[in-house]
């Protein structure tokens, strides 16, 4: 006999979300803990997100609920599929729309096969210094938090491995690339290091996430998918 929803719920489910733009990963684990309390009448329950996604993008979001979130730490370690859209010839702070435009750098001698070549060397397994502007903690702050004030925090390099990079689009001053990658890279950080390989500058201005793991963004529910979701008992 087929489990209805409600018992999903409350016994543990994987939730697959296309995160709104705007919305923090928090937002969303806020609005399904909500919606979840309200179904299952358990205020108690347990929901917890598998991968922060910045406000500024968008995509595949995995949410577990009850005892799913055991497997919170397993989902988070699985590679990592997105789509990006890169500005060449600017840099920004945040490396990111977050912030406005800080230095110019010339174009003109970047091209379609350059862009590839860069492309191709970047890939595999290196060393990722993260953004200033992210939730990682130095002494005791968040990162961002000292950034905002002017502080440059110093922050380690951590490992990453680029499995695939894919130009899927050029031009300029804008490229789309395809990535797959493992946990903790930054999509920031690696628009930076392009703009840097390019002898120029670069920041991300669009971020889509595509893959989870074995999870497709094609399989999730935006958010009025999600509210019927917990409308419904069947």
């Amino acid at each position: 006999m087929e489990i209805n929803r409600l018992d999903r719920v409350k016994e543990g489910t994987i939730i697959l979300v296309d995160k709104p733009y705007g919305w923090t990963s928090f937002d969303v684990v806020g609005k399904i803990r909500s919606l979840a309390k309200r179904f299952t009448g358990d205020k108690s329950i347990k929901v917890g997100h598998a991968g922060t996604l910045d406000p500024l993008a968008t995509g595949l979001l995995v949410v577990c609920t009850g005892k799913a979130t055991k497997q919170v730490m397993e989902l988070t370690a699985e590679q990592k599929g997105y789509v990006a859209r890169i500005k060449l010839g600017e840099t920004t702070p945040s490396f990111d729309m977050e912030t406005q435009v800080d230095k110019t750098f010339p174009i003109e001698h970047i091209n379609q096969d350059l862009v590839s070549k860069v492309l191709s060397e970047l890939q595999g397994p290196q060393l990722q210094v993260p953004p200033s502007f992210s939730a990682k903690y130095v002494n005791g702050k968040r990162a961002y938090q000292l950034a905002r004030k002017g502080v440059d925090p110093k922050l380690d390099p951590v490992p990453i491995e680029l499995f695939e990079l894919k130009l899927l689009d050029y031009h300029s001053p804008y490229i789309t690339i395809g990535i797959v990658c493992s946990k903790g890279t930054y999509i920031r950080a690696l628009a930076r290091d392009i703009g840097t390989a390019l002898n120029s500058g670069a920041h991300l201005v669009e971020l889509r996430r595509t893959l989870s793991g074995s999870f497709s963004v094609e399989q999730a529910l935006t958010i009025p998918d999600i509210e019927y979701f917990f409308s419904h008992t069947m």
